[in-house]
């Protein structure tokens, strides 16, 4: 797998040799970030179940001016760390290792994220998982911007809390779903 474009296209990104890694093909990176790419320059990202890091990488590529991943497994966050090493992004970067439900529960609102994408295991409900937490986290700026992957056919909610459905689009079996922060967060409706 490599950096599709920027300062640092070309260059390889290392992939665990496991079956449960999934990395986002080139053709979606692509389209994603031909999509978002006004959007990246000096922006903080959040990638959320990380994997292999390739959307905060090709984000720093890009002209992010941070990444904070998130990914849970510590042989797979090894290797991310090794390729945030290996491509000089270090001093932009920050690796944790921890379970995403547990990052976004704990974290504190010093940072405000610009962009963030979770791309969950498939099947695993945690799309609509993430996304209810992200709805009402205190960690997104104003204007963020939320990116959730997700197999074709998973029907995630138009609303999440502050979070509203923007733009969807379909790569074979998978989807992209893109969010925008809302003024004012939605209230569940009341039957009296």
């Amino acid at each position: 797998m490599r950096v599709i474009a920027g300062e640092l296209r070309g260059r390889r990104i290392e992939v665990p040799k496991r079956s449960d890694i999934r990395p986002t093909y080139d053709r979606v990176r692509e389209s994603l970030f031909s999509i978002i790419g006004p959007r990246m320059e000096g922006a903080r990202v959040l990638d959320l179940f990380a994997g292999t890091g390739s959307l905060g990488i090709e984000s720093l590529s890009r002209g992010a001016r941070s990444a904070t991943f998130v990914e849970r497994d510590p042989d797979v966050a090894s290797v991310l760390a090794l390729n945030i090493e290996r491509l000089g992004l270090k001093p932009e970067s920050t690796v944790l290792r921890q379970a995403v439900g547990a990052f976004l529960k704990r974290r504190s609102s010093a940072t405000r994220f610009d962009i963030v994408f979770a791309d969950p295991p498939y099947d695993s409900g945690l799309a609509e998982r993430v996304l209810e937490m992200l709805g009402s986290w205190d960690g997104l700026s104003p204007d963020s911007l939320v990116v959730v992957e997700h197999r074709a056919g998973t029907e995630l909610p138009a609303r999440s809390g502050r979070l509203a459905a923007v733009r969807k689009e379909r790569y074979g079996t998978i989807e992209v779903e893109f969010f925008e922060v809302c003024a004012t967060e939605m209230t569940p409706e009341v039957d009296i």
